[in-house]
């Protein structure tokens, strides 16, 4: 049953990736890169400065800082522990498949680090802003969606090394967001 499982989502990342064509290869470079999503981090920053003053914007900073940690390390922990070849490093997958970056990264890809560190802070912020700020569930869930298609796009991870990076992500993305309720109930406003 497992190894039919990792059939379909080798079956699906080659369908996936094979969609792509040079002409969208630079927006989704763009959107993998994390740098580029600087512009609304600070957007975010700003929202929660507003909307919860300094000392709890502290709290988020410090929270954010802590899950990006988790998601990070619990990646590494998996990619090694598991030690799935990323589609640019399995031989049965490498000779077909389209690889966009210049380089493939580390041997293993289970599970995608970016779809965690994405989604992570997209369902912190949506916990934190949901009565809030009108819209920013959706604006942030697509921007989630964005970046962790990007890795299959680009040839360095499955299907199914991004839906758990997006499962594990929110799940620590909504727990730490909890953490931080707690704790501004805690310092007071």
């Amino acid at each position: 049953m497992l190894e039919q499982i990792l059939q379909y989502d080798k079956d699906l990342f080659l369908f996936l990736n094979g969609l792509g064509t040079e002409t969208w290869d630079g927006f989704w470079m763009f959107m993998t890169t994390t740098r580029n999503s600087a512009p609304l981090y600070l957007l975010l920053l700003y929202l929660t400065y507003k909307h919860f003053g300094w000392k709890n914007t502290i709290v988020v900073l410090i929270s954010i800082a802590l899950l990006i940690t988790c998601t990070d390390q619990l990646s590494n922990f998996f990619k090694y522990g598991v030690g799935r070849l990323r589609p640019c490093h399995n031989p049965e997958v490498s000779s077909v498949m389209r690889l966009v970056k210049s380089y493939c990264g580390g041997q293993y890809g289970y599970f995608s680090a970016h779809a965690a560190n994405s989604f992570g802070p997209a369902v912190f912020f949506i916990v934190m802003f949901h009565q809030k700020v009108k819209y920013i569930s959706w604006v942030l869930l697509f921007w989630a969606c964005i970046v962790a298609y990007s890795r299959i796009y680009i040839g360095v991870h499955y299907p199914l090394d991004v839906i758990t990076g997006a499962f594990i992500g929110s799940l620590f993305g909504w727990l730490f967001a909890k953490l931080a309720i707690f704790a501004f109930q805690k310092i007071g406003t």
